[in-house]
């Protein structure tokens, strides 16, 4: 029964005895046809037998094994790849049929190759998870045919093989050295003028094109016989605050991914850039209450303790309590802090619904709201209407864009700084105004 359950019969033999039943058909009307029918079915059955037999013989004729990371990342494409070791001492068929996890809703699989005599080959695909949590894999089957193309082996490997899928850890490297960079418009950034010096000194260095003048120690000038500059670096030690909104607002989806997992992937990526600016990265999440949090610190164990809680984040996308959030922070934060808030805001008047809660913030911290671009909603705008319900469309959806524009105003009036951002683009732009803060030194 176990070499049943591996023995595949492959269409060529079914082509090849469909093709011998039209001969057996010719043969009804010319009967001289009779034998040949049968010398054909006899030999695509002796063929066949060859087939099984060689396949079948050696107890070890492949194997397989998937490798892929200890754990996936969350909306970016990951790397699972297939090594396939051929033990015949001839170039074989291969139809690999991996398994994936349900998650990915993929059915149709399947990877062809042709893998030399005792040879190995390495096969690669990708996959994008949408959602963070534990994926399944189950067998990877890889189906062996020899030349003659007539059945196939079936062999099973990695039965059962879990990984998690965390937040987005590839962005982590993708963006690590802007931290350090300070030519940060090479990057996509604009330069910051700084306002003051709000900063430690550092060192005295030589002058070169692009320093500021205002820097110049003259002292050291004369001394050196070379122009000097006194050169700073910004404070450290100051705390820094991700807070993640994850109720009813942040469910909306964008290529697949929520809105609550772009703020955990910007949250994970942002929190690396603050630890190496030598400041204390710290983070919480609330919906109808506070949970997930981390106190702002700048130990070494710290990005990994944001980690695991950021994958932890589950919520039921309940109406966000503000008020909540409001008195957890005054209770909590008691030294000046820089607090980066996502969330989602559709019109203004659900801005002024939370607007006293956000005032009541941005008097002890330096308050940042991160809100997102409906980017389908742009590509309405930018599409060229061509009826009378188009044109109704394009108007409602000119309607909200404005609306977010009015939001920026509006926290603006109050104090309090924003970004509105494309949720592609939202790390980019967290990073960008963290460390426009730090460069303005008005933390």
């Amino acid at each position: 029964m176990n070499f049943l359950k591996k023995l595949y019969l492959n269409n060529l033999f079914f082509y090849l005895l469909l093709g011998n039943i039209v001969l057996f058909v010719v043969a009804f009307f010319f009967p001289r046809m009779y034998k040949i029918s049968w010398i054909v079915f006899l030999i695509i059955i002796s063929f066949l037998l060859i087939d099984v037999l060689i396949l079948f013989f050696a107890k070890k004729g492949v194997e397989g094994t998937r490798v892929m990371a200890e754990k996936l990342s969350n909306g970016d494409e990951n790397a699972i790849n297939i090594s396939i070791k051929n033990y015949y001492t001839f170039p074989v068929f291969a139809k690999i049929i991996d398994e994936i996890p349900f998650q990915f809703q993929v059915r149709n699989f399947e990877i062809k190759r042709k893998i030399k005599a005792s040879s190995q080959d390495e096969i690669s695909y990708y996959l994008r998870p949408t959602e963070r949590g534990e994926y399944e894999f189950g067998n990877l089957n890889v189906y062996i045919s020899s030349p003659l193309l007539l059945v196939s082996r079936r062999f099973s490997f990695d039965n059962n093989q879990m990984v998690p899928v965390y937040p987005s850890y590839i962005q982590l490297r993708k963006y690590d050295l802007m931290a350090f960079s300070n030519s940060l418009f090479q990057y996509g950034f604009k330069k910051i003028r700084r306002i003051g010096h709000t900063m430690e000194f550092e060192q005295i260095k030589e002058y070169i094109p692009g320093d500021d003048i205002r820097t110049l120690n003259w002292k050291a000038t004369a001394k050196k016989n070379s122009l000097m500059v006194n050169q700073f670096q910004d404070e450290k030690s100051q705390s820094v605050y991700m807070v993640i909104d994850k109720g009813r607002l942040m469910k909306m989806p964008f290529n697949k991914l929520s809105l609550l997992d772009y703020a955990i992937n910007a949250t994970l990526v942002l929190s690396n850039v603050i630890l190496k600016k030598h400041d204390k990265a710290g983070m919480f999440a609330f919906s109808k209450k506070v949970e997930n949090r981390v106190v702002a610190e700048k130990r070494s164990s710290q990005m990994q303790l944001i980690l695991e809680n950021l994958y932890n984040i589950k919520t039921d996308f309940f109406e966000s309590d503000f008020s909540r959030l409001y008195v957890d922070i005054k209770k909590n934060l008691n030294q000046r802090s820089l607090v980066v808030l996502y969330t989602n805001f559709d019109t203004v008047d659900g801005l002024h619904r939370q607007l006293p809660y956000l005032k009541g913030i941005a008097k002890n911290h330096l308050l940042v709201v991160v809100f997102f671009n409906n980017t389908e909603l742009q590509d309405l705008i930018q599409k060229k209407a061509e009826n009378i319900h188009e044109i109704y469309d394009k108007v409602i959806a000119e309607k909200f864009a404005f609306e977010k524009r009015l939001i920026v105003s509006e926290l603006k009036k109050y104090g309090i700084y924003s970004v509105l951002t494309d949720p592609e683009n939202l790390t980019l732009d967290t990073i960008n105004k963290y460390l426009e803060i730090k460069a303005r030194g008005i933390l």
